[in-house]
């Protein structure tokens, strides 16, 4: 009898999809998740035989293998969901088979080749059939990524919009994001972003041999989104001046991003701040199969020295003195958490881990943070892989200030050194509401036990073993102190002081606020009150000064009062960035020497809103009707609204908004085509040379059509 041959396969795309939630895949290879089992129909040259076997093998990577289990050969038998490939044949009509085939919860994922012969063939006449691509699979409870929550994954792996947060403490902005994790090339891009990383290029064949490891491929990507030691994704620019490149707050997803990156033969792409770098970071994670979400935290310590404290030095109106302040005070900064076991670790530290791939300081000799355990940091364990002194102090240091002196002496200012890591943030399972998460990260500010966690943290960051994780040369300098209670002790004043503004801040109008100083003493005080304005980058950074005056202000016992502060806009319009922030400082000179330094961070406001003009339905048009309002008071003439939004229409839609009289309003209409269901984001950017862009983002709940 003549060797059976395989004629063709039929990979089952459509079963295997819905099965291993890949569907949304558009890419021309099956996509399935590790540890699950996928069917494939093969026709044969004839009926396959009772005792005849099928053998098949799989392979991945340059120089695959057994022992670095990149390649495996089995064939079918009973089938077994286990530590190895197993298949098994499932159905035989004439010559026609269905077999499945199950990997390991532990399979190296990536690009797979599949081949096949009959057991009666000889070897080395393998059919090629076809190449497949595998995933990490959270629906598994046996992966190491396993999430127990449907919501969860609904939200955490399979959502292709989401929102960040940004803005300042007392006002906070949700931005939405086009993750588009789905979208054409996307899944190919992310499989290449590991093949460029330099891990894979110094060693390939174990680089893929290690990609069976959540903890080692979310290291490698946290490092390759940015392109600060290699050719990575993204390049950083926080310096305000985006030439060649486009102003990071113009993003409005990953897509066009990773796209520019791999047709532009992995050039890295002009330019991201740390959200665009979570975004993209979150895009990647999501698509590789890894539950991942974005987070924001608010005043965000950025410690260059490792001494759990951010040290800040003044002049005498309060204004940041650069040269000397090394550390700093993010407004806000994002990262990721993506949740999975930790094998390395053992599991009380499973759950979400952060990552960070905003290129802040080196480790390990490259620009890449985490995966550090949220509950490590919570619980002080920061001599744990990977960077945990770094992201405990984001969350954790005390906000120092100095006052410099012209004789180079410094001064310790009374100041809220407690003001770190507040109202830590992320977006809810399910809806666009923002969710407090500070309490997975540290325990109650003040609390005997968040105190108690402190004091574990600096003795394990002062051991030897935290900072060999992190090599570097500590500075020595007049900085090089470590907890406040070895600095030296601040008087607390006999004042009190408090910016508040006296109507909202928008964009385009004068700025309303007052300084409201307390006595909180029976005797009669004088006060000289320094006061001054920045326009800031959203890391704090001052870009121009824009106020700066002087007042003594006699208080009496007890009493409260209001010193009016107004910034007008012709004052602040030539130097606001697109961060639309300021930052209002007073510094206080009470009697006998008692200092108080006052700050205020101020992000203005402005306004859009989108409305769908009736019900949305898959390959039906809808009308999009969007109010806008020129902010300013002078005429605009070049406005356009910049469109976005996964499968409600095809990559960006430009359109032109008619000239604008001072604060008028407009109402603009286009009509958009849903091609996916299910809950949808569609971003609208009014964009104008004479104001930062106005953002606005709506969901649109798309009904399947009937």
């Amino acid at each position: 009898m003549a060797g059976v041959r395989i004629t063709k396969v039929d990979w089952q795309h459509s079963e295997n999809g819905a099965a291993h939630h890949t569907q949304d895949y558009p890419c021309p290879e099956l996509v399935v998740r590790r540890g699950q089992l996928f069917s494939l129909t093969l026709d044969l040259s004839r009926v396959l035989d009772s005792e005849e076997a099928l053998i098949f093998t799989v392979e991945t990577g340059p120089h695959a293998s057994e022992a670095l289990h990149t390649k495996a050969i089995f064939q079918t038998a009973e089938l077994e969901i286990g530590d190895t490939w197993t298949a098994a044949k499932e159905d035989q009509t004439e010559n026609t088979i269905t077999v499945s085939l199950s990997s390991p919860s532990n399979a190296v994922i990536g690009r797979y080749l599949l081949s096949a012969r009959p057991s009666s063939r000889r070897k080395h006449s393998d059919r090629k059939l076809g190449q497949f691509i595998l995933l990490f699979n959270p629906w598994c409870p046996e992966d190491d990524v396993f999430l127990d929550s449907e919501e969860e994954r609904q939200e955490y792996v399979l959502n292709d919009s989401g929102v960040i947060f940004r803005g300042v403490e007392k006002h906070i902005r949700a931005q939405g994001w086009n993750y588009g994790q789905f979208e054409e090339d996307i899944l190919n891009i992310c499989l290449s972003i590991l093949d460029r990383s330099p891990s894979h290029q110094e060693d390939p064949a174990t680089d893929v041999s290690h990609r069976h490891d959540p903890v080692y491929v979310t290291r490698i990507i946290s490092a390759m989104v940015n392109s600060n030691n290699d050719r990575g994704v993204v390049q950083g620019q926080w310096q305000g001046k985006y030439g060649g490149g486009t102003n990071p707050l113009n993003w409005r997803g990953s897509v066009a991003i990773l796209q520019k990156w791999f047709k532009g033969r992995y050039k890295p792409v002009k330019y991201g701040q740390c959200w665009v770098f979570a975004g993209v970071m979150c895009t990647v994670l999501r698509c590789l199969g890894i539950a991942t979400r974005v987070v924001s935290n608010f005043n965000s310590a950025h410690d260059t020295d490792g001494n759990l404290s951010v040290d800040k030095y003044v002049d005498s109106y309060g204004r940041t003195l650069e040269d000397l302040t090394e550390d700093s005070m993010w407004n806000f900064h994002v990262w990721n958490e993506s949740w999975f076991a930790r094998q390395d670790l053992g599991p009380s530290y499973d759950g979400w881990q952060v990552l960070d791939a905003t290129p802040q300081e080196e480790s390990e000799g490259m620009f890449q943070c985490g995966p550090a355990s949220v509950t490590a940091i919570r619980e002080g364990d920061v001599h744990l892989a990977h960077d945990g002194p770094f992201v405990f102090a984001e969350v954790n240091a005390d906000y120092i200030t100095w006052l410099w002196h012209e004789d180079k002496r410094r001064e310790r200012v009374y100041s809220d050194t407690k003001k770190i890591g507040r109202c830590i943030s992320t977006k809810a399972v399910g809806s666009d509401s923002r969710v407090d998460i500070t309490g997975l990260y540290k325990y109650p500010e003040g609390s005997r036990k968040e105190r108690q966690v402190y004091s574990k943290a600096v003795k394990k960051l002062l051991s030897v073993e935290a900072w060999g994780r992190r090599r570097r040369i500590r500075r020595a300098s007049v900085r090089g102190v470590w907890r406040e209670d070895l600095l030296e002790p601040v008087t607390k004043p006999s004042i009190t002081g408090k910016f508040k503004v006296l109507e909202p801040p928008v964009l385009g109008q004068d700025l309303k606020l007052a300084l409201c100083l307390t006595n909180l003493t029976a005797r009669a005080q004088r006060v000289r009150v320094n006061v001054s304005g920045a326009t800031i980058l959203y890391t704090r950074k001052p870009v121009a000064e824009i106020l700066r005056e002087s007042h003594t202000v006699k208080l009496g016992p007890l009493e409260e009062k209001k010193i009016p502060v107004t910034i007008s806009y012709s004052q602040y319009k030539g130097d606001l960035t697109e961060d639309k922030k300021i930052l209002l400082a007073a510094m206080c000179l009470v009697n006998k020497g008692e200092k108080l330094l006052v700050e205020k961070d101020i992000t203005l406001e402005d306004f859009i809103t989108i409305k769908v003009l009736g019900p949305a339905v898959v390959g039906v048009t809808v009308t999009v009707e969007v109010l806008v309002i020129n902010p300013l008071s002078e005429s605009v003439k070049d406005c356009v609204l910049m469109v976005e939004g996964s499968g409600l229409l095809q990559g960006q839609l430009s359109i032109e908004v008619p000239s604008l009289q001072p604060q008028e309003k407009a109402l603009i209409q286009f009509n958009i085509t849903p091609s996916k269901s299910g809950p949808r984001q569609l971003q609208v950017d009014l964009v104008s040379s004479q104001f930062p862009d106005i953002k606005g983002f709506v969901i649109i709940h798309v009904a399947t059509a009937k």
